[in-house]
């Protein structure tokens, strides 16, 4: 399928070489400073690509789950040098040793200007997913003998969000089309997108732009092609009269497109350069060594995580490419990811887990949920685990009684059906605490029976004059914006942040109650 679609490019490459010789004009690099004729890259551009950073970066990594999200202790006395001369950008774009044109001119400073000023939070962000995410680039990269640099792609593309998902339908950390990922082998059906899958998308990435450099010879057209596509490039090119270098036909380009080369060099100079503008990578607590088992039977996140007992929300970051939270290895075998440690657990409790509730996922071994099988009879205690009862008074909600309970307001939910937080007063609730702390936490149950809210979380719970206006949500442990917004078919993360007018997603706590939509 590759070498079809490449002898396509060929095609074009021959093309383009047509076009090319038809010209004298010299394609010598050039570096342009800030006196240039270029006009300054115009603020539509980097405001859409501003809010672009917003939209994705932080969507699932930035939010309240305990472990998911760390601190980062970060020794510097360095500070923030907001108004630097065009000079020193100058030289250390020269010190980087690399391939690419590392060209310094007032797009590149406007880019430079939105990482290490604008977005600081975001960078920060990105800084810390990247070391997970760089390894798994730069293997791929030296495996095919191209530039290490090319792991700064999935910076501009995505922000390095593998969900990450476009107005035009691109997807993963690469941005890959649907019909592009096709044709690079990527698998895309109603439970899978491999153009989510870190690994995989990379690989077809990787071949893509092994593709387009034997096109176009030349960096700064490779990864502008890559944005466009290589029809875009070569209209370009030969309106130019058959110019080569990316400055010289860049008005002739899309406008993203006029972007994209001075964000990459921007991204390239601001990850090089990170400490001398005190920008403290985030840490996101992914685990450094990882591997994959492989599944022969469908499989339901769910399973892995009450049996192993780990936050489903880790099993979805490590393994973005499933779409419904199952795997559905029914003809053939999918990788489940898990942290090393807990990929051997898994190995040895294989067979419980695949048991685990399996009629409930999955009847007759089919990828459906049997309807109407959801009593709360119907679980089997995680190992380890015991079963209490709580329940409910007037004034509870589902973030309060899993915090008192230690337990995710996820499994909460999942153990008793529980759709949007809707919980009514005298219900039962299924709990499953630790065997050793089951007295414990029945004398919890039963000093919260007489549980009353406070006047305070009361009010934080009332939000006088709004309960007909709007949808609510009361934020559980273990809760994060984006898979609250899972919940909410047509509502987004940044619609919830837009709403509740917030800055910071590792900021909502469990009790917050968040405005999701307004009532239609």
């Amino acid at each position: 399928m590759i070498k079809k679609l490449f002898h396509s490019f060929k095609l074009i490459s021959a093309t383009v070489g047509i076009l090319i010789s038809a010209t004298a004009e010299s394609s010598t690099p050039q570096t342009i400073d800030s006196d240039t004729t270029l006009t300054v890259t115009t603020e539509a551009t980097i405001e859409q690509f501003a809010e672009s950073l917003d939209s994705l970066v932080g969507i699932w990594y930035m939010n309240s789950n305990p472990g998911l999200v760390m601190d980062t202790i970060y020794n510097s006395d360095l500070v923030e040098q907001a108004d630097l001369s065009d000079s020193v950008y100058i030289k250390r774009l020269e010190n980087i040793i690399s391939p690419f044109k590392l060209n310094y001119n007032s797009h590149v400073k406007a880019y430079i200007n939105l990482y290490t000023n604008k977005r600081r939070e975001q960078v920060e962000t990105m800084l810390g997913l990247s070391d997970y995410y760089f390894p798994i680039f730069e293997a791929a990269l030296d495996a095919k003998g191209l530039p290490l640099e090319l792991k700064y792609l999935p910076i501009i593309e995505s922000a390095l969000n593998p969900r990450a998902f476009s107005r035009a339908g691109a997807s993963g950390l690469w941005q890959f089309m649907y019909y592009t990922g096709k044709q690079y082998g990527l698998e895309v059906n109603s439970y899978v997108d491999e153009r989510r899958d870190p690994h995989k998308s990379t690989q077809a990435a990787v071949e893509f732009l092994d593709d387009l450099y034997n096109i176009y010879g030349d960096w700064q057209l490779v990864i502008a092609a890559y944005n466009c596509g290589p029809g875009n490039v070569n209209r370009a090119i030969r309106r130019s009269g058959g110019k080569r270098n990316f400055w010289e036909i860049f008005y002739l380009l899309p406008r993203e497109t006029r972007g994209y080369v001075p964000a990459f060099i921007a991204a390239t100079y601001v990850f090089t350069y990170h400490r001398e503008h005190n920008l403290r990578p985030v840490a996101a607590n992914l685990p450094v060594a990882s591997d994959t088992v492989m599944i022969s039977k469908p499989l339901h996140f769910s399973q892995v995580s009450d049996i192993l007992q780990v936050p489903i929300d880790v099993i979805r970051h490590l393994n973005p490419q499933y779409r419904k939270d199952i795997i559905p290895a029914q003809k053939d075998s999918y990788p489940l990811r898990l942290a090393f440690n807990l990929s051997t657990q898994f190995a040895s409790l294989e067979d419980s887990v695949l048991s685990y509730n399996r009629e409930k996922y999955f009847p007759e071994n089919q990828l459906v949920i049997k309807p109407g099988n959801t009593s709360t009879s119907s679980f089997s205690p995680p190992p380890g685990k015991e079963k209490i009862y709580y329940t409910v008074k007037s004034g509870d909600v589902v973030g309060l009684i899993a915090d008192w309970f230690d337990v995710y307001s996820s499994s909460l939910r999942y153990w008793n059906n529980i759709r949007r937080n809707v919980i009514r007063v005298g219900q039962k609730l299924v709990i499953y605490v630790d065997k050793d702390k089951v007295d414990h936490y029945q004398r919890i149950a039963q000093q919260k029976s007489g549980y009353t809210a406070s006047a305070s979380t009361a009010n934080q719970l009332a939000d006088t004059g709004n309960d007909g206006d709007y949808i609510y949500h009361t934020v559980g442990r273990g809760d994060s914006v984006w898979s609250i917004a899972r919940e909410y078919p047509g509502v987004t993360d940044s619609d919830i942040l837009r709403l509740n007018n917030i800055t910071n997603a590792q900021k909502i706590k469990p009790g917050q109650r968040l405005k999701i939509k307004p009532k239609s």
